[in-house]
């Protein structure tokens, strides 16, 4: 049977893959992106996206999927990352997620399903990079407790949590460089390891495919990690104390 699928963020990488896997299985797909999408909107716009939802509700009875990819990154440190690049990544990585799923519901009349795109960082917080792990935290919190409100209903929501990708994420990820005496060259030498080690993540393909197990089910987990690596990582880090993961993660990720 058909379904009606909105995807966030379909223009590129995970969404764009996602795309493609529903309409091939002759699913209807309407694409809200910023860029090159069947429909232009900024997802941080509540008014935008009003009328971007109020032409599809016109066009169908019932909204089967919403799947939230809309997002990007940003590196630099919190201490002298601008206020309004903050301010942005949280307008559009949680903002734009909230508006979404707000005005899905109402199209949702009985039984629909919320997928929301997190990261493992929001799990596994990083140094420089902090804005993008607590943006992708805060998606996670209001996706469980959308879930829990909605516990009395047919709706489920499910989070994701991507590990280390191949897309232009990385590429298109907003940097600040400005340091000081406190970091030295720290933030740019832990941004070139990072960002240089693209050839060890997986593919957007292998991705997706873990996706879409997790997005068919019939029962939604509240959560799954894209990641073998990180699912066991995760795993482990409930048998150590914080404070010895985040040195761990010190250890690993900065560079001097």
């Amino acid at each position: 049977m058909k379904r009606n699928v909105i995807i966030t963020g379909a223009s590129s990488g995970i969404g764009l893959e996602l795309k493609k896997y529903f309409i091939g299985q002759g699913d209807k797909v309407f694409d809200i992106s910023q860029k090159n999408g069947e429909y232009i909107c900024d997802v941080k716009n509540y008014d935008e996206m009003k009328k971007v939802f109020e032409e599809i509700g016109k066009k169908i009875e019932h909204l089967d999927i919403l799947i939230n990819c809309a997002g990007y990154g940003v590196s630099g440190l919190i201490e002298l990352v601008p206020n309004e690049v903050s301010h942005n990544i949280f307008d559009v990585n949680v903002f734009g997620t909230l508006n979404a799923c707000k005005l899905a519901l109402p199209l949702m009349k009985d039984e629909g399903k919320i997928i929301n795109i997190s990261s493992v960082l929001a799990l596994f917080p990083v140094p420089y990079r902090g804005y993008y792990c607590a943006s992708k935290a805060a998606v996670a919190s209001l996706s469980d407790s959308l879930r829990m409100e909605l516990s009395g209903t047919k709706i489920q929501v499910c989070t994701l949590y991507p590990g280390d990708i191949k897309t232009n994420f990385s590429k298109n990820r907003v940097k600040n460089f400005e340091t000081n005496e406190r970091y030295g060259d720290s933030l740019r030498k832990t941004t070139e390891y990072v960002d240089g080690r693209e050839d060890k993540r997986m593919t957007v393909e292998y991705a997706v495919k873990k996706m879409i197990r997790a997005i068919e089910r019939k029962k939604l987990k509240p959560m799954k990690i894209i990641s073998r690596k990180y699912s066991f990582v995760y795993f482990l880090s409930k048998f150590f104390p914080k404070s010895a993961v985040i040195k761990a993660t010190q250890k690993i990720v900065i560079k001097k």
